[in-house]
């Protein structure tokens, strides 16, 4: 699997990173080690998780692996502070004291004393910026995050954190929704992006999992949709413009001899700009038909038609 350097960093990433959302909750720890068998073997490098998924169990079941499964340097371990649920309610706080308790509880949960990257999960409007970066440069003058990063930030938050960064612990990567259903970084974030020198890591890269065309004549009892976590992470993308543009990559998919998850999958992946896409499965089995994606690359006018339909 091709790897790309994250901005202007010595940080190498392969262009598909491994997505661990529902790993410890909908995915155990068998289905796990299966998933990360197959991406390792695939060539891939990246494993992308956070303190918040599964209340820390992804975490736990990475740390779970590492040794027995793939050696430590082996594998870029990224995760990311900053969200908590407190009796079933999201709470954001990305002050100082918060983050660098959450790194620890991370380090100690993966069984390392370092992560690759340490990304803020999202934008605090309770917590002043400074406080937030205070938190990255610690982490990184201390090694315990060799790179660090931000998260679904808007486009002058990515800004104003990169520019604040430069000379203390610079921001590598931002993470971001990116896929033909949600194009909204291209108005700022990445083109942000490009400009300072960050990497871009584009999260959700199937719409959800919609762009499979799985919701196209309805939701499946054994998919995300009708999960109980995730139904209405979902919902959003299972109107009559997502619909449009899930039936044109279907005509996509079918005129090239493709699945419609390789053909959105490898918009996204080649697209300016990109440096990792972060796909999630439920099974190994999953996983090998989204790796699958890695053998194909779109014609200049199949992407153009889909840019067209989906801007």
């Amino acid at each position: 699997m091709e790897l790309r350097r994250a901005g202007g960093t010595g940080l190498n990433l392969s262009r598909l990173g491994l997505g661990t959302m529902t790993w410890g909750r909908d995915t155990d720890e068998h289905e796990a080690a299966d998933q990360a068998r197959a991406y390792l073997d695939a060539g891939g490098n990246f494993i992308d998780t956070a303190a918040v998924y599964g209340s820390g169990d992804s975490e736990k079941v990475i740390g779970g692996l590492v040794g027995s499964l793939f050696k430590r340097e082996e594998v870029v371990i990224a995760t990311k502070g900053g969200i908590q649920f407190i009796d079933g309610v999201r709470t954001v706080n990305t002050s100082r004291g918060a983050m660098l308790a959450e790194l620890d509880a991370s380090l100690k949960r993966l069984g390392t004393d370092y992560v690759d990257l340490w990304q803020v999960h999202t934008w605090d409007e309770n917590t002043p910026l400074d406080d937030t970066l205070s938190a990255l440069e610690s982490a990184y003058q201390s090694g315990r995050a060799r790179y660090v990063g931000i998260s679904n930030y808007y486009g002058w938050q990515t800004a104003r954190a990169v520019t604040k960064q430069e000379l203390r612990a610079p921001i590598a990567t931002t993470q971001n929704e990116y896929s033909l259903l949600n194009r909204e970084i291209e108005n700022e974030i990445l083109p942000c992006a490009t400009e300072l020198n960050v990497g871009l890591l584009a999260w959700s890269p199937l719409g959800r999992g919609v762009l499979t065309g799985k919701y196209r004549n309805g939701v499946p009892s054994d998919s995300r949709g009708a999960s109980p976590h995730f139904a209405g992470f979902v919902e959003p993308y299972l109107d009559e413009r997502s619909a449009r543009i899930v039936e044109a990559v279907q005509v996509a998919a079918d005129g090239l001899g493709y699945s419609p998850l390789e053909v959105a999958l490898a918009w996204v992946r080649d697209a300016i700009g990109v440096t990792s896409a972060i796909v999630g499965a439920r099974t190994g089995a999953q996983l090998r038909g989204i790796l699958r994606s890695e053998e194909i690359s779109l014609p200049a006018i199949v992407r153009q038609a889909l840019d067209e339909v989906s801007c």
